[in-house]
């Protein structure tokens, strides 16, 4: 991939990297969006002990992993494996799966206008970048028709290309993720206050997603979120989950959920 993001990445970020070295307490890899190195220390491979480190990772292979802790004077960079859960590992392959089909155009149109492939993309990287963060979320929002590319300042016949290849090549994604919703009251009006906890859900949605709600029986509900992509999917599963127990709180009721990975 040509996608690089500059400076350090923040404490939290999610990131994919590639095992460079083992060692037998650590393993030293390469932050594939950084091209910067880190370690992952064996305490944080996995859970548990661990009594081989090559039983959960190998030269070469692919990573994602969560940011502990960054040392900018020394320039080290701490990692952890087992923090990342499988939601976050989901929408971070997603995510540059995404990235590789837009650079993909890139050179696609590249090779139509017998121009150098990484050139063109740094020119349209210059353009992009910064607004958008990332090649594909703009192209997404050009197959909808809510971006141009020659009013970012793509040179125009690029531009064409750039926009017929990706209206042919990447459709609006439609994601859908779920999970089970237990939810009872015991108070005198309690369905009401079910009723009331629905709608706070409900409202999580917008022009751009959608919740569904299918009663499984005993008090056991499937809430599932429909969305472009999975990050946006997990903010509105997130935020309509938490209006739902917002509701509930104080309240003679209790609001569980499961998410089904």
């Amino acid at each position: 991939m040509l996608f690089k993001r500059e400076g350090y990445p923040e404490e939290g970020e999610i990131v994919l990297c590639t095992v460079a070295k083992i060692h037998s307490h650590a393993v030293f890899v390469d932050m594939d969006e950084y091209g910067k190195g880190g370690m992952i220390h064996i305490s944080e491979i996995a859970p548990g002990r661990i009594r081989n480190i090559r039983d959960f990772v190998r030269d070469g292979k692919k990573v994602v992993c969560k940011v502990l802790r960054i040392n900018l004077e020394r320039g080290h960079i701490d990692l952890s494996l087992r923090r990342v859960n499988d939601s976050q590992r989901r929408l971070k392959v997603e995510e540059l799966k995404q990235e590789q089909i837009a650079e993909k155009i890139v050179e696609n149109v590249a090779a139509k206008l017998k121009l150098d492939f990484a050139k063109l993309y740094a020119d349209l990287a210059e353009k992009v970048l910064k607004p958008y963060g990332m090649l594909h979320h703009c192209f997404t929002e050009v197959s909808r028709g809510e971006a141009n590319l020659a009013e970012l300042g793509v040179e125009k016949r690029a531009a064409e290309l750039l926009e017929e290849e990706v209206r042919a090549r990447i459709q609006a994604p439609v994601v859908s993720i779920e999970g089970t919703l237990h939810l009872h009251s015991y108070e005198p009006e309690g369905v009401e206050l079910v009723k009331e906890c629905f709608r706070a859900l409900l409202k999580a949605s917008d022009d751009d997603s959608a919740i569904a709600l299918h009663y499984l029986g005993a008090g056991a509900y499937r809430v599932n979120v429909t969305a472009p992509d999975y990050k946006k999917a997990e903010a509105v599963l997130k935020k309509a989950i938490d209006g739902v127990q917002a509701c509930a709180k104080g309240k003679d009721a209790v609001a569980e959920f499961a998410r089904k990975e």
